[in-house]
């Protein structure tokens, strides 16, 4: 017969484990952390897209490796949105009711992020994307987060060098003409130029933006050609970029300088087809393999990378997309174990609240969810011998000068146009 003493303690322990609270529960069980995306893995941005996944997958292999978090393995569960915005919608949707996924990662680029917001609002998820630009302009979801170095003024981000470059060469550049694709991420980066024109004082000759299904650029160029420009700032996406160089090169359309906001001259494959015919052209990139632009982790993630992109049929080098599929994931990471939580509302507050270190350095976001100073970088291509190039080609600082931003600095700009060619 047990005493009195112990019927009130097995009592007491009963009591207790019915009122253990269910959140401390769930963080000792095994069940994995769902992280749920989608991800452009066919269509034009399926090179960039592809890339990006093997970053993401790498850094869920090595966050497993030390544990997972708060005490459970992390899983991703991912989708292909075909670089379209259509998909988009139902993929989260499914991903948040039928996945049941804990948390959601932001699709790539401005059409797929862009629509993937009604969703994430609605559900109040927190939610980080990758080089969406301007998603949130008129959203203004406050647990909306930006992976992109464009910086708190989003449009005019990715041409701010070029129209600076530009401005210092002698003679100055007295005109300009835009061409964009008719899509979002490119109207608003040739918002964000025709700004940054309107600042330097250039006088706009052409603007035009052409069909997103264009495939014969030579017309394009034919009609940019004919307002005879100093300066073109071209806003295009990869297989548009691929055409207007092409039919540049084809015309021998000689402008002082050309460039600006091009997608897809960043990926290797996009470099290997073009090779010598990008000599001349400035554009923007995120990241470059200088030895100013490594932090901790950064050489280690990119062997890595490399080491398995042939096995994984992906962009050789991974240096656009690679290594910031990497990079946002680092901060979903630190921000559950500094908020010690899964709650998005917490989340968003500690990612406002705090800096990330990432392989590409360190990060703060300002109250829109963009980076709180921009990064982004103008390169001109140059030097590049004509023949079939390799992946050794591009791996390093040989064909490409880093003009802005000064701290990152390598050279000037060969001006103009023709004397780089």
């Amino acid at each position: 017969m047990l005493h009195k003493w112990k019927l009130k303690l097995l009592a007491c322990a009963a009591l207790a484990a019915f009122a253990w609270p269910a959140g401390e529960s769930n963080a000792q069980s095994k069940e994995p952390i769902k992280i749920g995306l989608s991800m452009s893995l066919t269509g034009p941005l399926s090179p960039n897209g592809k890339q990006a996944l093997l970053g993401l997958q790498i850094w869920e292999e090595e966050v497993n490796a030390k544990g997972g978090l708060l005490g459970r393995p992390v899983k991703l569960i991912h989708y292909d949105d075909q670089s379209q915005s259509a998909p988009v919608p139902g993929i989260y949707t499914k991903l948040l009711d039928v996945d049941k996924v804990d948390l959601i990662l932001g699709p790539y680029a401005t059409v797929p992020a862009a629509a993937a917001m009604p969703v994430a609002m609605q559900k109040q998820k927190m939610m980080i994307i990758l080089f969406g630009l301007g998603v949130n302009t008129e959203f203004k979801y406050d647990k909306f987060f930006a992976m992109i170095p464009s910086g708190p003024d989003t449009k005019p981000a990715f041409t701010t060098g070029f129209f600076e470059v530009a401005m210092q060469q002698n003679p100055k550049p007295q005109t300009v003409a835009f061409i964009a694709a008719d899509q979002e991420f490119s109207r608003n980066a040739c918002d964000g130029a025709k700004t940054n024109a309107k600042k330097a004082g250039l006088r706009t000759v052409y603007d035009r933006t052409y069909p997103p299904n264009t495939t014969d650029f030579t017309p394009v160029m034919r009609g940019v050609a004919a307002a005879n420009p100093d300066v073109v700032a071209v806003c295009s996406y990869p297989l548009d970029s691929v055409g207007i160089v092409k039919a540049t090169n084809e015309i021998n359309f000689k402008p002082k300088m050309i460039g600006g906001a091009m997608v897809g001259l960043q990926a290797t494959g996009i470099k290997n087809q073009l090779g010598s015919l990008l000599n001349g052209w400035t554009n923007y990139e995120t990241w470059v393999p200088d030895k100013k632009m490594y932090f901790e982790g950064t050489d280690a993630f990119f062997k890595k990378y490399q080491s398995r992109a042939a096995a994984a049929g992906v962009d050789a080098l991974g240096y656009y997309l690679g290594g910031w599929g990497y990079a946002y994931a680092q901060v979903l990471e630190q921000a559950v174990q500094g908020a010690k939580t899964l709650n998005d509302a917490q989340l968003a507050a500690y990612i406002k609240k705090n800096k990330f270190k990432t392989i590409h350095g360190e990060i703060e976001f300002g109250a829109d969810g963009e980076w709180k100073k921009s990064g982004m970088l103008q390169v001109q291509y140059h030097s590049i011998k004509q023949g079939t190039p390799t992946v050794e080609t591009w791996r390093g600082m040989d064909y490409q000068t880093v003009l802005t931003p000064g701290e990152f600095k390598t050279g000037n700009l060969k001006y103009p146009f023709e004397g780089a060619k």
